[in-house]
C-alpha cells in the first residue's frame, strides 16, 4: 500500500488539518443541526421580541397566537405564508407534563393542527383529517412522560422532542367569513396538564425561552446555539455514532466550541458560512423533486425527511418553517415556465382542461410568491386564485385558464388572474388540500405554466 502511494499524484498542500477536518465535518454537522438553530431563533423571536399580534407571530409559551387578518404583502417574514387560511401557532413546552389542545366543534369547515417536532418532521394531527370535526380534547405528550389522563381526553402521539410547534389553519371563504373564523379561534385552547379541567384557571405567561447566540458579535454563534438546543431536546439515541464525530470539534450537547483549538474554531466559522447558501442552492436546484411540467412533485417523505438531513434542513426547515404530510396537503413548485425559463416579467398563463382541476377532498388555491418568499404587492390585493374564487370564467370547451401577469387580463376575466411582479423573479405554488391518491402519487399531473408574452410586451 505504501509502494501504491507512493506513485499517486501529489496531493494539494493541507495548510493546518484540523481547520479543514473540523470544516469538512463541519458543514455535515451544520447541515444536522440547521432545524435546531433555525427554530431557536423563531421561537425566540415568536416568544420574547415585541410585535404587532395582527401583522407578526407573537405570543407566550404554550399560547395560541392566531392570525386575525388573511396574510397579505405587508406580511414581510419570507415564510411562503397561504392566504387561504387562518394560521393559529404557538411553541409548546412538553419537557414537564402534557399540554391538551381542545378546540369546539368545527362542522364542515377545513381545519388541521400540524403537530412538528424541533427538528422540523412532523410527529402528529389533530383536525378534520386526523381525528374529525367534533370537539374535542387532545393530549401533547413529550418524551418519556408516563401517567394517566383525564377521561375523555385522547393521547395524540408522543412528540420526538420536549419542545413542539404546533401549527393551526383554519379555512376562511373570504373576509365575510372572518367573524366567524375569529369565533372559533377564541374557542381553540392549550392547556398544561395540571390546569386542565380546573374552573377560571388561568396558563401563566411564559417567555423563559433559551436565548440564541448573536452572529452579529460572535462568529461562533450558530454553534454555540444548536450545542444549546441539542441539549434542550436530545437528539434520537440512533444518532449516537454521529453526535460522536461531531464531538471532535466541539458540537453537541452540553460541548462548547470556544474550548476548542483556534483552527477547529476557525474550520467551524467557515463550515457555517458556507452551509446556509449551500442549502438554499439544493432547495433551488430541485434535486429532491419530481419534475412533471414545469411543477416539482414532493417526494413521498415530505414532512418526515427523517435521517435525510439535507432534505430535512432545506425543504422542510428553510423553506416554510415545517411542510403538510402529503395525504394533509400537497404543495406543487413551479420556478419555470414550460420552456425551462425562470418565471420573470412577462405574461403567463396556466391552462386546465375540462374535468382535470386538482382532484382534492377541500379545496386548492394558486399563490404566487417573490424571491424572498413574499406575497406580491398588486392593486387589487389579490394573492391566490383557487376553486373558491368567484366567478371563475371557462371556455367554451369548458377549460379553465388562470392568467400570471403584473396588469389586467380583461374586465372579462379579472376573476381568473393572479398578479405577478412587474419585474423581478418570482415562482407559484399550488396547494391541494386533502388531496386523492393520484395527486399524492404524481399520477394526476398539473398542466405548465405557459408564457404568452415576452418582457417586452408585458403590462
Amino acid at each position: 500500500m505504501m509502494a501504491s502511494a507512493g506513485t499517486s499524484p501529489a496531493p494539494q498542500t493541507v495548510g493546518d488539518w484540523r481547520r479543514e477536518y473540523a470544516y469538512t465535518l463541519g458543514e455535515q454537522a451544520f447541515v444536522y443541526g440547521f432545524p435546531y438553530i433555525y427554530n431557536a431563533e423563531l421561537r425566540h423571536g415568536w416568544v420574547t421580541e415585541p410585535a404587532d399580534p395582527k401583522m407578526a407571530m407573537h405570543s407566550a409559551v404554550d399560547h395560541f397566537w392566531h392570525a386575525r387578518t388573511l396574510f397579505d404583502a405587508s406580511d414581510r417574514e419570507g415564510l411562503t405564508p397561504n392566504n387561504d387560511t387562518l394560521y393559529s401557532c404557538a411553541w409548546v413546552d412538553l419537557s414537564t407534563e402534557p399540554v391538551i389542545l381542545s378546540h369546539p366543534e368545527m362542522g364542515d369547515r377545513y381545519f388541521t393542527f400540524e403537530l412538528v417536532g424541533i427538528t422540523s418532521d412532523n410527529y402528529g394531527y389533530v383536525g378534520r383529517r386526523a381525528t374529525g370535526p367534533h370537539a374535542g380534547d387532545f393530549a401533547l405528550v413529550g418524551p418519556g412522560w408516563e401517567g394517566e389522563l383525564p377521561a375523555g381526553v385522547s393521547r395524540t402521539a408522543t412528540a420526538p422532542s420536549p419542545w413542539i410547534l404546533v401549527a393551526g389553519r383554519t379555512l376562511v371563504d373570504g373576509e365575510h367569513d372572518l367573524p366567524a373564523v375569529h369565533a372559533l379561534q377564541d374557542r381553540y385552547r392549550l392547556t398544561p396538564l395540571h390546569l386542565f379541567g380546573k374552573p377560571g384557571a388561568t396558563v401563566p405567561e411564559r417567555r423563559d425561552v433559551l436565548t440564541p447566540a448573536d452572529p452579529a458579535r460572535d462568529p461562533l454563534a450558530p454553534w454555540k446555539t444548536l450545542n444549546a438546543m441539542l441539549a434542550e431536546n436530545p437528539p434520537p439515541e440512533r444518532h449516537e455514532i454521529l453526535l460522536r464525530q461531531f464531538a471532535e470539534i466541539g458540537v453537541g450537547p452540553g460541548l462548547d466550541v470556544q474550548e476548542q483549538p483556534e483552527s477547529v474554531r476557525q474550520g467551524l466559522i467557515a463550515a457555517a458560512a458556507a452551509g446556509l447558501p449551500m442549502l438554499r442552492e439544493q432547495l433551488l436546484s430541485g434535486d429532491w423533486a419530481k419534475l412533471i411540467n414545469g411543477w416539482r412533485y414532493p417526494p413521498r417523505e415530505m414532512g418526515h425527511f427523517g435521517d435525510d438531513f439535507v432534505k430535512r434542513a432545506a425543504e422542510q426547515a428553510l423553506f416554510g418553517i415545517a411542510a403538510n404530510d402529503l395525504e394533509e396537503t400537497v404543495y406543487l413548485v413551479a420556478f419555470d415556465d414550460a420552456e425551462g425559463e425562470k418565471l420573470s416579467t412577462g405574461r403567463y398563463e396556466i391552462r386546465f382542461a375540462a374535468g382535470s382541476l386538482p382532484p382534492v377532498d377541500a379545496f386548492w388555491s394558486l399563490t404566487a410568491y417573490d424571491e424572498s418568499k413574499n406575497l406580491i404587492p398588486n392593486p387589487i390585493d389579490r394573492y391566490s386564485v383557487g376553486d373558491r374564487t368567484r366567478g371563475l370564467v371557462t371556455e367554451p370547451d369548458g377549460s379553465l385558464i388562470l392568467h400570471l401577469q403584473p396588469g389586467s387580463p380583461g374586465a372579462g376575466r379579472e376573476s381568473n388572474w393572479l398578479p405577478t411582479p412587474h419585474e423581478g423573479i418570482w415562482f407559484v405554488t399550488l396547494r391541494m388540500y386533502l388531496p386523492h391518491p393520484e395527486v399524492v402519487d404524481a399520477r394526476w399531473q398539473c398542466p405548465p405554466v405557459n408564457r404568452v408574452h415576452r418582457p417586452a410586451d408585458a403590462s
